[in-house]
C-alpha cells in the first residue's frame, strides 16, 4: 500500500482535528523543541536529514515567523537545545549533537534567537525536554519559565512531532493536571510547525537497522498528533499573533 493510501487510512480510524489559533491578549509563551543542526540542518549528522525536506523546511519558516512575533511583542520564548556530553550514548540512537560539535547549536534561521533578551535557551540530555530541564538543586527550568511568566498557555513547536515533541507535551499535560504549572490552562501544539524524520522501511532495512526501525514521516507525524491530542492538547493547523 502506497504511504499516502495508508496515512489517509490512518486519518480515517484516529483522526486529528486543526484549529485556527489566534495568539491574543492570554500570556502565552512558545516553547521551541531542538531546532538545532543535528535535527534540521541538511548532512549535519546521523539524525540530521539528509537532503531538503519541505516538512522540516515549513516547519523552520513558521517557528521563525512565531518567535519575531512573540519577541516583538516581548512575549517569551524558551528553546530547547538537544546538546550530549560527549561519550554518553542515549540509546536507541547514535551519538547525536554533542557538546562542541556545532550539532547542538540552533540552526542558521534561529541563530537570533540567542540574542534577544525575552528568549530562554535550555540545553537538555535526553528526550524529554521536561526531564531534561531538572538542575543538581531539583528545581526546573520549564516549570520556573512558566511561572515568572504567569503564563495561561504554552504554544509548542519543534522536532520530532512523535519523540521529543511529544514526549514534552504529555509531560506538560500530566504536570499541569497536578498543579505544577502555575496557571497555565492549555497546552497548544502548531502541527505546521513541527516535523519529524523520514526512514521509510526499504531504507532502514537496506541501511541494516531492521524492520522495526521503520518511520515513514507522514504517518508518524500524523500518529504523533494524535496521540498529544488523545492526551488534551489542543491542535493548531494555523496561528496568528494579534
Amino acid at each position: 500500500m502506497r504511504t499516502e493510501d495508508l496515512v489517509g487510512a490512518l486519518g480515517q480510524a484516529v483522526p486529528v482535528t486543526l484549529e485556527d489559533h489566534a495568539v491574543g491578549q492570554n500570556r502565552v509563551g512558545l516553547i521551541i523543541v531542538d531546532e538545532v543542526n543535528g535535527f534540521a540542518t541538511v548532512g549535519a549528522g546521523p539524525l540530521a536529514p539528509q537532503a531538503p525536506n519541505p516538512q522540516v523546511d515549513r516547519m523552520v519558516a513558521e517557528t521563525d515567523r512565531l518567535a519575531r512575533a512573540f519577541t516583538a511583542q516581548s512575549r517569551p520564548v524558551l528553546a530547547f537545545l538537544d546538546t550530549h556530553q560527549p561519550g554518553k550514548p542515549e540509546p536507541p540512537y547514535p551519538p547525536h549533537c554533542e557538546r562542541g560539535s556545532g550539532q547542538e547549536e540552533l540552526i542558521d534561521d534561529l541563530k537570533w534567537l540567542a540574542d534577544e533578551a525575552a528568549v530562554t535557551l535550555v540545553p537538555k540530555d535526553c528526550i524529554n525536554g521536561f526531564v531534561g530541564a531538572f538542575r543538581a538543586d531539583g528545581s526546573n527550568a520549564v516549570v520556573d519559565w512558566i511561572k515568572r511568566h504567569d503564563l495561561d498557555e504554552v504554544l509548542v513547536v519543534g522536532i520530532c512531532t512523535d519523540i521529543c515533541v511529544m514526549d514534552l507535551v504529555l509531560t506538560l499535560l500530566s504536570a499541569r493536571n497536578h498543579a505544577m504549572l502555575g496557571r497555565v490552562r492549555d497546552i497548544v501544539v502548531y502541527a505546521g510547525a513541527c516535523a519529524t524524520y523520514d526512514l521509510p522501511r526499504a531504507s532502514a532495512e537496506s541501511q541494516g537497522y531492521g524492520a522495526t526501525a521503520a518511520h515513514p514521516q507522514a504517518l508518524t507525524h500524523h500518529m504523533g498528533l494524535y496521540f498529544m491530542a488523545s492526551r488534551g492538547a489542543r491542535l493548531a493547523g494555523q496561528v496568528s499573533v494579534g
